[in-house]
């Protein structure tokens, strides 16, 4: 508005030192020359107001052959109006229209006066019309509508090579993928996603709709209304389409969206610390007793996950353990498990002298992972018995009774016939070091009868 008011102040400020101050002058130099009858005349067009009435005339007049052109300003300018939007008049119910650019840049050329209008206005339509065209490709122009008569334009691109194929329909099975989902809360899970429809209606070209392989909705955990245990209503849930190599594939879908229900639990289970050295001893030391800062942690997660675990296992590298010691162990996350009460322990450490005389114990071999059909028997002249030397520290074999150890050999996979296997000794105590004195035993397997 202030532009406006400056542009036609400065019209007045010239029409008065072109027209209103020269015909003054012009009156009062004719007056001049007059005699005294005319003295009235000459104060009569002296006079302030018909001055006024005299210079209004002449702006009016020269402001209507302005704005009828019968005047032009010679100085042109140009605007450029960048990235206006395409608008495409068609029959989007019938027809998809590839090829087309999203925005264009339009110059405008005219007088400053127009152009300044032209800019202070909302509207620059850039349309291309393609009623009436068929499937196929076209070579179409892109047009701007423009609202004032002495304004010139031009658009680029000013013409675009449209493909116009017709729109096809086809029935898609929905699934979902869980998005975001471990920015919940370590005690939270979800339980179950149920959508309210299983099945959504794609629409577009059919090279397009071939493309699918199949639609998923994207369920964003960040769009929970909260996160309490319960079930949670998600609206406005996105669609997409994608193709056989994970590829997004633009289509429509009705649907547009969908809601989902999102059932929230916080399944939970305390489970025990396993104590498992790996590594040997050094020479002549072993471990005597040990002791947890805490002996059970309570871990989260899905309940087909944990409801299979009850303990953790620890393992403890002991080769390079002489003396006392208490050290800091990381303790592992088993697979599916979303978060543990803890995640290192303390383990306390009494590290004595090998008892000098180790206890011996007779136990009978079994055998794991025999196939469905078969029996597994031992062809050795100890009838499968087998001699285990068990040593460590005194108190600790002290303890140890032939209950405590099994010894086995794995069957997996063998058929009929004898095998010559490796026997594997373990105990309750993981303190104790168990040693066969025999390393391999004969097995037949025969069929059951």
């Amino acid at each position: 508005m202030k532009k406006i008011k400056k542009f036609f102040r400065g019209i007045a400020k010239i029409i008065d030192k072109i027209i209103v101050v020269p015909i003054t002058k012009l009156i009062l130099k004719i007056t001049g020359n007059r005699d005294k009858s005319n003295k009235r005349f000459e104060i009569m067009l002296t006079k302030p107001t018909v001055l006024l009435f005299i210079s209004l005339f002449l702006s009016l007049a020269i402001f209507i052959a302005v704005d009828q052109k019968l005047i032009k300003f010679t100085d042109s300018s140009a605007e450029v109006f960048k990235n206006q939007s395409v608008n495409v008049i068609y029959n989007e119910e019938a027809y998809v229209v590839e090829g087309l650019p999203e925005t264009v840049d339009v110059t405008l050329i005219g007088s400053k006066a127009d152009l300044y209008i032209a800019k202070q206005s909302a509207n620059h339509n850039v349309v291309v019309d393609l009623t009436g065209l068929q499937p196929g490709t076209h070579k179409v122009n892109i047009e701007y509508e423009q609202g004032l008569s002495g304004i010139e334009y031009s658009v680029n691109p000013s013409v675009a090579t449209v493909i116009i194929y017709e729109k096809v329909s086809d029935s898609k099975t929905l699934t979902y993928d869980v998005l975001n989902e471990e920015k919940l809360d370590y005690k939270y899970v979800i339980d179950n996603v149920k959508l309210n429809t299983d099945e959504v209606t794609i629409r577009g070209p059919q090279y397009k709709i071939d493309q699918v392989a199949t639609v998923k909705a994207l369920i964003d955990v960040s769009d929970l209304p909260t996160t309490a245990v319960g079930t949670q209503t998600i609206d406005n849930v996105n669609l997409k389409a994608y193709d056989k190599s994970g590829n997004v594939v633009d289509v429509e879908f009705v649907p547009e969206t969908i809601s989902a229900d999102i059932e929230i639990s916080s399944p939970s289970k305390e489970v025990n610390l396993n104590f498992v050295p790996t590594g040997n001893m050094p020479f002549g030391k072993a471990i005597s007793s040990y002791s947890f800062s805490t002996n059970k942690i309570t871990i989260y997660g899905p309940n087909k996950v944990i409801k299979d675990i009850n303990d953790i296992n620890i393992n403890v590298d002991v080769s390079s353990l002489s003396n006392n010691s208490t050290i800091d162990v990381d303790i592992p996350k088993p697979t599916g498990v979303r978060s543990m009460s803890a995640n290192t322990v303390k383990i306390k450490l009494n590290i004595t002298d090998v008892a000098s005389k180790s206890n011996v114990f007779s136990v009978n071999i079994t055998g794991i992972n025999v196939a469905d059909g078969l029996v597994a028997q031992p062809i050795d002249e100890d009838n499968g018995v087998i001699e285990v030397e068990v040593k460590g520290a005194k108190n600790v074999i002290d303890s140890i009774n032939a209950s405590n150890i099994t010894a086995y050999v794995d069957l997996k996979g063998l058929a009929e016939g004898q095998h010559e296997l490796e026997v594997k000794v373990k105990g309750t105590n993981p303190l104790a070091t168990y040693v066969p004195k025999k390393t391999k035993v004969k097995i037949n397997l025969n069929k059951t009868k």
